[in-house]
């Protein structure tokens, strides 16, 4: 990864990471895939929906944890699966006792199976409960700058507004709404959901998103040891860019003509 003289590094729950790319680990071929797929990508953080993978819970099946061992990646565990509140804590509680007190969780509560979309009341009720029994939230939320605000101040400690749909790779479909909730922003913002292909995930990071959160991209890409390693560029390029601050936009060369202020 380069460092950049210019960047620190991602923080979460007091914890400092040099990638800003984070991966999920489902629907890869095996786990042998999804072993080299995730290393390709250079990320440290590795989310896994614990309603859906072996982690421990079923003791002489295949764990996912001896091919992404805890002691090389942080494991973020999500509830994935989970479409109520009460669902979700059990969740997240059963994913502490089986990581040891681990308390860094990815909270998403679903309204259906159809879209994948986020239930904002459940998840806000979740949100709360967690809180209070002591877990570090990163909260998966449509991207509802007000829902946003609510979330960071029930003191999850990061917002992850979606894209585009889950498994969609539509790429970001509303990037004013994404740009209102960096604005107002007072812990990290990952894009999390909806990302496509590579300039996806530049994008977000060009919009000034703290990290970008993906799985299907990769695990459904033709190749997805390559795609791996194409969003590790990806995810550098659009930091280092949003960082160095674009050009304006003019109609051309002349620098008498610059589109400020008209309409895109």
């Amino acid at each position: 990864m380069h460092s950049n003289r210019h960047d620190t590094p991602l923080t979460l729950a007091g914890r400092t990471y040099q990638s800003r790319l984070l991966v999920g680990t489902g629907k890869y071929k095996d786990l042998d895939e999804t072993r080299r797929a995730i290393e390709a990508s250079g990320a440290e953080i590795v989310t896994v929906a614990v309603r859906r993978t072996n982690i421990g819970q079923n003791p002489g099946e295949p764990n996912l944890l001896d091919v992404i061992p805890p002691d090389r990646y942080t494991i973020l565990p999500n509830t994935a699966g989970c479409y109520d509140a009460v669902e979700a804590v059990r969740t997240c509680r059963l994913a502490r006792e089986l990581l040891d007190g681990h308390s860094l969780v990815k909270l998403e509560v679903l309204a259906d199976q159809k879209t994948l979309f986020p239930n904002v009341i459940e998840t806000l009720k979740a949100a709360e409960t967690l809180v209070k029994d002591g877990f570090d939230v990163m909260v998966y939320t449509s991207d509802d700058p007000i829902i946003a605000r609510q979330l960071a101040e029930i003191g999850c400690i990061a917002v992850m507004p979606l894209a585009g749909l889950i498994g969609s790779g539509l790429g970001i479909c509303n990037p004013y709404n994404l740009r209102i909730i960096l604005e107002e922003a007072t812990v990290p913002v990952l894009v999390d959901a909806g990302v496509g292909t590579a300039s996806d995930a530049t994008i977000a990071m060009e919009l000034g998103c703290d990290a970008v959160l993906m799985n299907t991209a990769i695990a459904h890409a033709q190749d997805p040891v390559l795609m791996g390693e194409a969003m590790k560029h990806a995810i550098v390029a659009g930091r280092m860019a949003y960082l160095a601050g674009r050009m304006p936009r003019k109609l051309y060369a002349s620098a008498s003509s610059p589109l400020e202020g008209l309409i895109n």
